[in-house]
Formats: C-alpha cells, sequence, structure tokens
C-alpha cells in the first residue's frame, strides 16, 4: 500500500529535490512550504508520516509538532534540522518528534528512517507479544503504547518508547550499539552517529530521576542495558 508524506520545507530546491526522490521511492508526497500549511493539510488529508523542517517562516516545525502532539495527534514525526547542537536536537524531542536527521543528509538515510516510523506506527509491528511488559519498577503496554514508573506514567515519544521496550525486554543483558540501530530503526548509521546517545540521555531524564535508582546504564564502548544497581 502506497504511504502518504506531508514534507514541510521552505527551502524550494530542498523540497522540490526530496519531493522527487520520494516519490521514486513509491511515497505519495503532500509538499509544502511552511508550518501552517503543514497543519492545514495534516488535518485534511491524513498522512502517514510527517517529515517537518525546523527552520520555517511564520509557524517552524517545532511548533507544529507541539500542535500535532497537543492536539492528541500521534502521527509519526521525523524533523529535518541545520543545528546539530545536542540542545536543538533535544528541543525537537521536547517537541514530540519521533527522530531527526541533520541537514546536510543523504536521501537513503532519510528513507531508512521514514521506513523504521512507519513499521513501528502499523498496527502490528513490533513483537508478537503484546501483553504487559514488566523490569524493575517500569511497567509498558505495547498495544496502548503507554509507560509507568511505579505509579508514574512516562510521557514518551514513540522512539522513546521502543527504545525503553527492547531495553526492559532485555533486562540485565547488555545490547551494543549495533544491535539497538537494527532493532529501533533498522538501520546501523555507523559509530560517527549522535543519534543513539542522544536518545538514551532524553530517555534517563523521563525513566530515571535524582530520588529513583537508575535503571538505564551504559556499559561504555559496548551499549546499554537496564537493570536495577
Amino acid at each position: 500500500m502506497e504511504n502518504t508524506v506531508l514534507l514541510a520545507e521552505d527551502d524550494r530546491a530542498i523540497r522540490t529535490s526530496l519531493m522527487r526522490a520520494l516519490e521514486l521511492e513509491g511515497y505519495r508526497v503532500l509538499a509544502v512550504p511552511d508550518g501552517i500549511e503543514a497543519l492545514a493539510t495534516i488535518h485534511r488529508e491524513r498522512p502517514d508520516v510527517v517529515v517537518l523542517d525546523v527552520m520555517m517562516p511564520g509557524i517552524d516545525g517545532l511548533a507544529a509538532c507541539r500542535v500535532l502532539r497537543a492536539e492528541g495527534d500521534r502521527t509519526p514525526v521525523l524533523m529535518l534540522t541545520a543545528r546539530v547542537e545536542t540542545a536543538d536536537r533535544i528541543a525537537g524531542l521536547d517537541a514530540g518528534a519521533d527522530d531527526y536527521v541533520a541537514k546536510p543528509f543523504e536521501v537513503e538515510e532519510v528513507f531508512a528512517r521514514l521506513r523504521a516510523l512507519l513499521r513501528r506506527a502499523a498496527p502490528d509491528a513490533g513483537s508478537v507479544d503484546h501483553g504487559l511488559v514488566e523490569a524493575a519498577d517500569v511497567r509498558l503496554d505495547p498495544s496502548a503504547r503507554r509507560a509507568w514508573r511505579g505509579g508514574r506514567e512516562l510521557d514518551l515519544t514513540r522512539t522513546e518508547f521502543d527504545l525503553l521496550e527492547l531495553l526492559a525486554r532485555n533486562a540485565g543483558i547488555v545490547l551494543d550499539h549495533t544491535t539497538i540501530y537494527q532493532r529501533i530503526w533498522g538501520y546501523d548509521f555507523g559509530p560517527g552517529s549522535k543519534n543513539l546517545t542522544v536518545y538514551i540521555g532524553y530517555l534517563r531524564r523521563k525513566v530515571d530521576s535524582p530520588s529513583l535508582p537508575q535503571l538505564v546504564h551504559t556499559v561504555r564502548g559496548v551499549g546499554y542495558t537496564f537493570r536495577e544497581p
């Protein structure tokens, strides 16, 4: 089935070239130049996935994403950003984005991230076992995509939920970077990528707190594990 992508990018050259590349890849593309048109088109067309440039006139990508999430719209969102600092990436995650690609980018990387977002958004995506996942004092309901630590519900993006579920299902096991990239994104972005580091750090901000034992641990030079101290 043909998936529909909403592409919001104010740079005409980038918008046109990426739209053509996506169409050649088999996507139906709705391309708009700003956040105002993006929101109007999303409300009207209900795309399967949204690609938002961060810097746009009027309503920028971050604001557009915040509006969608405030409305309860959980459509996967991929951010395009020329900002590569960690704080700027975290701002996108704070807004509710599921993933991001830094400019300049290779279209194959955009394709890989879109495929991963669409897989996770599919009704039957992920593990066949949709029962509750429990590890330490964390509980996840994969079918409802909700997670709790103790009695507190965690406000997680789609990617954060998938990452926490993967770690919790493999509690006590050290998962290397390549395994996590393949399971979450379906693609290993290589040793130079900061993507996983940013997501782990952001997940820790939501799962771990100064008053609670740390559950997400770094195994230096190898990867990450979920365990009680």
